[in-house]
């Protein structure tokens, strides 16, 4: 059976040239009742039907799908690619070019959502970085007009309004410090230096370190049971420490009063181990879990920046752990707790 699905130009040709050529030598033995007649009248007109029409598809119509070729990969064709559009092309069907066309298309759809989702990730980028330095920027100098207009004459006045420019000052200097970081993790210029160390080790150094923000909350910080078995990690041991400072300082942040903040380890296989802090804190709503990792993202503008911090947390782990080839994940719930769990690479 010819199938339509599949179809060549020569089998187009063969096929409208046997569609003319039957008729005509029908007619032809009808007129003359001569079957030779018929039978030379029907194969010269499939013959030059069938060349015609064959000239025809190739010469324009795929010289046109050439140029759509050409138009897709957008690039001036080496030799290679002029043997391929010359002699393979042309034997590809209709339904192939039609499957090719398609798949550009789709291609070039993805390619247009992504810049929109990332024209609209630095519209908000920049916002909220501008929002970020404003805000300290316009305190220092609201302290700075205030002690020019005559608060330098109070003493006791002009330490409270130096300290607190001091304290913007240094919260700018981290904000810079913590966008520098990023930079240079994603441009790949801040090389990790690996080596082996106990993972345990460090969190309960890590839990030493925040011991007196998490006693003002009585929030009591401890590996798992089960998880105190030493376990030895290969990774960048600083920026590890950064990350489960970060992590541990969130979950006591947004963590309950009397609460707990947990540490987990794992051995997944015989290569990775995973590493898990939870809590049992405020949680996060479901919407918000895809981009908690972003910069500046906040999932409560009002009350995290009445927490402090620059906002770059949680984007600063996700990009140390990339740079180490592992990924990081969180599971929240609201009103139950969070947890977030990245891998390293077995010591």
């Amino acid at each position: 059976m010819f199938n339509t699905k599949n179809i060549s130009p020569d089998n187009l040709s063969f096929f409208t040239a046997v569609c003319l050529s039957v008729p005509v030598g029908i007619a032809f033995y009808i007129i003359s009742f001569k079957w030779i007649d018929a039978l030379i009248a029907l194969v010269i007109v499939f013959i030059l039907s069938f060349f015609l029409i064959r000239f025809v598809l190739n010469k324009f119509i795929y010289r046109k799908i050439k140029v759509i070729y050409k138009y897709i990969y957008q690039t001036k064709a080496n030799k290679r690619e002029e043997i391929y559009q010359k002699y393979i092309l042309p034997k590809k069907s209709i339904e192939e070019v039609n499957s090719d066309v398609e798949k550009w298309a789709e291609q070039q759809a993805a390619v247009i959502d992504d810049l929109k989702n990332n024209e609209r990730y630095r519209r908000e980028f920049l916002q909220n970085l501008a929002h970020e330095i404003k805000t300290p920027i316009f305190a220092i100098q609201g302290y700075i007009d205030s002690l020019l207009d005559g608060a330098l004459e109070n003493p006791s006045l002009t330490k409270k309004f130096l300290e607190n420019a001091s304290r913007n000052v240094g919260r700018m200097v981290e904000l810079v410090r913590d966008l520098d970081e990023i930079t240079k993790l994603e441009s790949g210029e801040q090389l990790l230096h690996k080596k082996k160390f106990i993972i345990q080790e460090i969190i309960r150094e890590v839990f030493e370190t925040l011991s007196r923000k998490a006693g003002e909350k009585n929030i009591h910080c401890s590996i798992k049971k089960g998880c105190e078995q030493p376990v030895e990690v290969f990774a960048d041991k600083e920026k590890i420490v950064r990350v489960l400072i970060n992590l541990v300082s969130n979950a006591i942040k947004y963590g309950k009063n009397d609460g707990h903040v947990t540490a987990g380890v794992y051995n997944t296989d015989e290569q990775h181990v995973l590493i898990e802090i939870s809590d049992d804190g405020i949680g996060i709503a479901e919407q918000h879990l895809s981009r908690i990792f972003e910069r500046f993202y906040r999932t409560d503008t009002g009350r995290s920046r009445n927490t402090g911090g620059t906002g770059l947390g949680l984007a600063i782990c996700k990009h140390i752990i990339e740079a180490h080839g592992k990924s990081i994940h969180v599971r929240s719930k609201e009103d139950v707790g969070t947890t977030i769990g990245f891998t390293l690479d077995k010591g």
